[in-house]
């Protein structure tokens, strides 16, 4: 298997790995506190879809018993859990990212700042 060939079975793992750097980038490197919170957005985008993306199954239906494909065999059938847990770590991600611009504007409001390194000199 050459390294194409194995690039284009894993492209969408690839692009997520590429993704969830940025996003780690993101909130690692920039100063600015909008910046790590899209950062950290980006991160929790990734993570979801690696878990939809792992999920996936080729010519697979919905988990509701077609008996025209039979109930043998597991494998013509999707797995809901993962589809599932990604529901509630989207509503977690969207409460999380709330969460977080409320402080920030509270921080805004307070120190008429969002520049990381200029927050800890005013609050020394």
């Amino acid at each position: 298997m050459t390294a194409f060939e194995f690039a284009e079975g894993y492209s969408a793992y690839l692009l997520l790995v590429v993704l969830f750097a940025i996003g780690l980038y993101g909130m690692m490197m920039k100063q600015n506190l909008i910046k790590k919170i899209m950062g950290m957005s980006i991160v929790q985008s990734s993570v979801i879809l690696f878990f939809i993306v792992s999920a996936y199954k080729d010519d697979a239906t919905v988990s509701v018993i077609d008996y025209a494909r039979g109930v043998t065999n597991p494998d013509l059938y999707l797995n809901p859990l993962p589809h599932t847990l990604m529901l509630t770590a989207i509503v977690v991600a969207v409460v999380t990212l709330g969460v977080s611009f409320a402080l920030v504007i509270m921080i805004y409001k307070r120190f008429k700042t969002l520049h990381e390194p200029t927050l800890r000199e005013l609050m020394k």
